[in-house]
């Protein structure tokens, strides 16, 4: 198995679209950047902790590439934005992809001028380096959409919308669903 580390926004949102793809074992919401004592979700919201939301994404590369996160990754946030996404503003909520070898920045960085450019323009701001520690989220924040679904006007407008886009643009790639 592998595993990236990808930040764009709310990770409720990331994981939601994620766990849709076929060779995606598991996502995992959490935080990296910041130190453990500053690795919970009120500390993370102030802003002031060096953290951003991010998902854990462990896949099976016999079933689904690298190449291919990345694609979602660049459909489901915009990554021109510094430390925004939509109404969720602040240097939790910025672009940020954790390699785990020069390999995988190699991928990073062509995925960034093949497909994030095409799509998004020349000025991506989303911040690529070495993989950093990461700490899960707090339970709650575990499969949030899934548990929570219409009922969180969030999840409604925003979250839903992501994971639409996802069914809509990789049915070849989603799970039996």
């Amino acid at each position: 198995m592998n595993e990236i580390i990808l930040g764009g926004g709310c990770f409720w949102c990331l994981e939601a679209a994620f766990q849709l793809l076929k060779g995606v074992e598991s996502v995992q919401s959490g935080y990296a950047g910041g130190t453990k004592e500053t690795a919970h979700y009120k500390e993370v919201c102030s802003g002031k902790t060096n953290h951003a939301e991010v998902v854990k994404v462990i896949y099976d590369l016999k079933i689904i590439s690298l190449d291919d996160l990345l694609r979602v990754f660049w459909q489901i946030h915009n990554p021109t934005t510094l430390n925004k996404q939509g109404n969720d503003v602040g240097p939790q909520y910025r672009s940020i992809i954790f390699y785990a070898d020069d390999e995988e920045r190699e991928i990073i960085e062509l995925s960034i001028e093949k497909e994030a450019k095409p799509l998004w323009g020349s000025s991506i701001v989303t911040f690529v380096g070495e993989s950093q520690e990461f700490y899960p989220a707090e339970a709650e924040h575990n499969n949030y959409f899934q548990k929570v679904g219409d009922r969180n006007p969030y999840c409604t407008y925003v979250v839903k919308p992501k994971v639409t886009k996802v069914i809509e643009k990789f049915g070849d790639k989603l799970k039996n669903l």
